[in-house]
């Protein structure tokens, strides 16, 4: 037996998405706050079961395109009105027509780019180790198996209780995840 401070949380396995599902329902009825689930394909109700928030990252992109557009048209106008201003066939130094094709493409860029680097950041990647790893059982997550761990920092978690509940779910079997 693993002591409750070297315990990541506890590992319940199930035979089916549909199961998986209804123990992820359960455990957030129950009071369940550390709560996450694991499959080999995408589930479709799994997200609103386990009440995953909407991301940041459609923010941080528009944030990125706005910068790059400002700042695209910022280094144009600076280029052709500030430090070599060139009076061409007697058009205006601000000649924003001719701007449109650089701040669109340094709109797109910018906000490819904080679009990546938040995705990245708010999901926690690159993410080499997870204590779920440690778990031989866990390698089935990838082909067929279908895994709900409850942490051991959940304000609710008790080894013993926990263990009870996830078996009263009917998890085909329940196992620890060392830290």
């Amino acid at each position: 037996m693993i002591a409750t401070e070297r315990l990541h949380g506890i590992m319940a396995e199930f035979d089916s998405p549909d199961a998986l599902v209804h123990a992820v329902h359960q455990a957030r009825e129950a009071g369940y706050r550390m709560v996450d689930a694991y499959s080999p394909f995408p589930i479709e109700n799994l997200s609103e079961a386990l009440e995953i928030r909407d991301s940041r990252t459609p923010q941080m992109i528009l944030i990125g395109g706005i910068v790059g557009g400002i700042s695209g048209y910022l280094l144009q106008y600076y280029t052709m009105a500030v430090s070599y201003p060139i009076n061409v066939a007697g058009r205006p130094y601000n000649s924003w027509q001719a701007f449109v094709p650089v701040v669109f493409e340094l709109t797109v860029l910018t906000a490819a780019i904080f679009g990546v680097v938040s995705m990245l950041a708010f999901n926690g990647l690159p993410q080499p180790y997870h204590p779920v790893f440690n778990v031989p059982k866990f390698e089935r997550a990838t082909r067929d198996g279908f895994f709900l761990v409850i942490g051991a920092s959940d304000p609710l978690f008790n080894r013993e209780a926990t263990e009870r509940f996830l078996k009263s779910l009917g998890a085909r079997g329940v196992t620890d995840v060392p830290e």
